[in-house]
């Protein structure tokens, strides 16, 4: 009986350890990824401003931002798995895909073609993009971080880099459908959630190992290389 009750005890406090690192760890970012958005203790609420655009391209009645967003959140629910491969056609299968296929997965919601958008830049401007190296090829150039990047630099609008939670006038800066990309030791791109923590932080919608999630964005400690919103 003692020994069951120390291995019970034992196991308890793993448990409250394990929670207590999960819950801790990047602000939370292992729970977010499991689905569980728990929010922190003593935080005071941020209520962010709607301020993305209204324009609807397809007619929907919805915003082309949310359209964003809702189409790339159906990588969240359907847990897309991080598969990383070449593909002919470019395309890979609906269930699985990187960071990049969220990016172009996300836009088609607002009707937005961005793999004949970007192979039409990259032909004509070939010199550019680096990780083309003067030998372009569609079935890949649309899927990688860098490509992405110089894409988005030339035609997006590039906003903020900084983000500071609780601070009412950056957090405005940062609204839905907003595109979020890394370069600096880790490629890796994302699409602004409409949902915020309590102190106004974004979400960010991305496909990271093992699968795609939704989690804060301030989890992340990578610097930002890019952000940028659409010219819709």
């Amino acid at each position: 009986m003692k020994m069951l009750k120390r291995w019970l005890v034992s196991i308890s406090v793993l448990s409250v350890a394990l929670l207590s690192f999960m819950y801790f760890f990047k602000g939370g970012i292992i729970l977010d990824s499991l689905g569980i958005h728990m929010e922190r203790f003593f935080v005071s609420t941020v209520i962010v401003p709607e301020e993305y655009s209204t324009v609807d391209r397809n007619g929907n009645g919805i915003p082309d931002p949310l359209d964003i967003v809702h189409t790339a959140r159906k990588e969240v629910e359907q847990r897309t798995h991080y598969k990383s491969a070449y593909y002919a056609g470019g395309y890979p299968p609906n269930d699985e895909g990187v960071c990049t296929d969220v990016i172009w997965r996300g836009l088609l919601g607002a009707d937005i073609i961005l793999k004949d958008l970007m192979d039409e830049d990259i032909s004509e401007h070939m010199e550019l993009y680096p990780r083309v190296d003067g030998k372009p090829d569609p079935n890949i150039d649309f899927r990688r971080v860098p490509n992405q990047y110089v894409f988005l630099e030339r035609h997006a609008e590039s906003l903020t880099t900084e983000l500071i939670p609780g601070d009412m006038e950056n957090l405005k800066e940062w609204q839905p459908g907003d595109i979020v990309l890394f370069l600096e030791g880790y490629h890796h791109v994302g699409i602004v959630s409409d949902k915020r923590a309590k102190d106004g932080t974004p979400y960010l919608i991305h496909n990271n190992r093992p699968f795609a999630a939704e989690v804060k964005l301030s989890s992340f400690s990578t610097p930002i290389a890019g952000h940028y919103r659409w010219n819709y």
